[in-house]
């Protein structure tokens, strides 16, 4: 995933919280909201009961390459995605398959 896809800013993440618009499972919470731009941008955030920061880092490479099979970067929207307790207790496989899940629930609801 391209540096320019990065959702890096604090105020961002707070942006796309505060506009409470999510979809959550029990592996993620996904936070969206419609940006001005003519790509989409990625936030992930994992928190310190994940693991010391290799494991939190290993995480997140995992989601990037999840996100590049699964995301339309063309769509324009900003996505803040939150890791919850139960993505250590499943595969890659489950939880690809979690975010695929969330995934389409945004596709039908951003194309409207």
């Amino acid at each position: 995933m391209k540096k320019k896809f990065h959702l890096c800013d604090n105020d961002d993440f707070k942006r796309l919280i505060d506009a409470k618009q999510y979809y959550i499972n029990s592996t993620f919470t996904i936070y969206y909201q419609k940006n001005n731009l003519n790509y989409s941008r990625f936030g992930i955030s994992v928190g310190k009961k994940h693991g010391k920061a290799y494991e939190r880092n290993k995480i997140k490479r995992q989601i990037r390459m999840m996100i590049s099979k699964i995301f339309n970067y063309q769509l324009g929207y900003d996505y803040l995605i939150l890791i919850r307790s139960r993505y250590k207790q499943q595969s890659f496989e489950e939880n690809s398959m979690k975010l695929n899940e969330l995934a389409n629930k945004l596709k039908t609801r951003c194309n409207k």
